[in-house]
């Protein structure tokens, strides 16, 4: 398969990224949680390429990264809450799950069927660039295949998206290497983390004064990540694993070494920094299973055990 090609995000990638996605092509772009695979929202046929070079369910909506919040306002209802927590979080890790505006120039595939759309303000400086040279919302689920492992590195986005894509961004490592928190504001009142991500739920809850709403049931598919299949390096997977037998590549935390440690301090912002590097890592190894260290489940921990029990579902 051919191999996308990988631009550094200096001024004539960007023109060339740009230029690509206004004509309607997908482009890899780093933001500051992980690779996304970008192209304009308002276009059926841009949408559709996306879903093709992912192999993504249909019933899987779609973020949409916006500069700033005059332009989610063209897209959703932009409520009180909403606001606070853009002021709080925004440009940063947190998308929003917000009611579609009427009339909002968005592809039907985007929010998959769906009457609200999720949102998404991103920090990286590429992807900001990206944005304010092309005017554009742009839809950008990770750059990957659908249910692999997320990239957190241009190299991580052409092995997965060999011949599938024609260009990758390259902006080096992604800081923090998870996917954003995803937060759902419900009309009448009241929120609930759909994904937990960088922005705990601690942090949701001082921004807006309330707790987050008990679960009601299963609501279905209402974001990204959500499947209980998900992030898998494509070997079975087993977790809080002190020891890793012979045929297992062990990744580790803090005192437990393993083949690969995603924090040797125990620092948890430095494993999720290093979580989909550990799976990639994992998924090239020679043994045909992985086993994963315990991981605290306080505080983004909590997003890291997440994408550790969907990688081994």
């Amino acid at each position: 398969m051919s191999i996308p090609i990988l631009l550094p995000a200096d001024e004539a990638g960007l023109a060339q990224a740009v230029a690509r996605l206004t004509a309607g092509e997908p482009v890899a772009v780093p933001t500051e949680t992980v690779y996304g695979l970008a192209a304009r929202a308002d276009r059926a046929e841009a949408v559709a390429a996306i879903y093709r070079a992912k192999g993504r369910p249909d019933f899987n909506p779609l973020i949409v990264h916006v500069s700033d919040v005059a332009a989610a306002e063209k897209l959703a209802v932009v409520d009180v809450r909403a606001r606070a927590l853009a002021q709080a979080f925004w440009p940063g890790a947190l998308t929003m799950v917000l009611p579609r505006r009427d009339g909002a120039p968005l592809a039907e595939a985007v929010t998959a069927g769906l009457p609200t759309v999720a949102l998404r303000c991103p920090a990286h400086p590429v992807m900001r660039q990206v944005l304010a040279q092309s005017g554009l919302a742009l839809a950008a689920p990770s750059a990957n295949r659908s249910g692999g492992v997320s990239p957190t590195r241009a190299g991580h986005v052409a092995e997965s998206l060999a011949g599938r894509i024609g260009l990758v961004l390259d902006g080096g490592a992604c800081a923090q290497g998870l996917e954003s928190t995803i937060v759902a504001l419900r009309e009448g009142g009241g929120w609930q983390v759909l994904r937990p991500g960088p922005i705990t739920a601690q942090a949701i809850c001082e921004a807006l004064g309330e707790d987050e709403l008990a679960p009601s049931g299963d609501a279905g598919i209402e974001a990204p990540g959500q499947m209980t299949s998900h992030y898998a390096p494509g070997k079975p997977v087993r977790l809080n694993a002190r020891d890793a037998e012979a045929d297992e590549f062990h990744i580790g935390f803090g005192a437990i070494a393993g083949a690969m440690n995603l924090s040797p301090s125990g620092d948890l912002a430095e494993a999720a920094a290093n979580l989909y590097t550990a799976l990639h890592a994992s998924a090239q190894a020679d043994q045909p299973r992985v086993a994963v260290a315990p991981v605290p489940n306080s505080d983004i921990g909590e997003a890291i055990n997440d994408r550790l029990r969907r990688a081994a579902a």
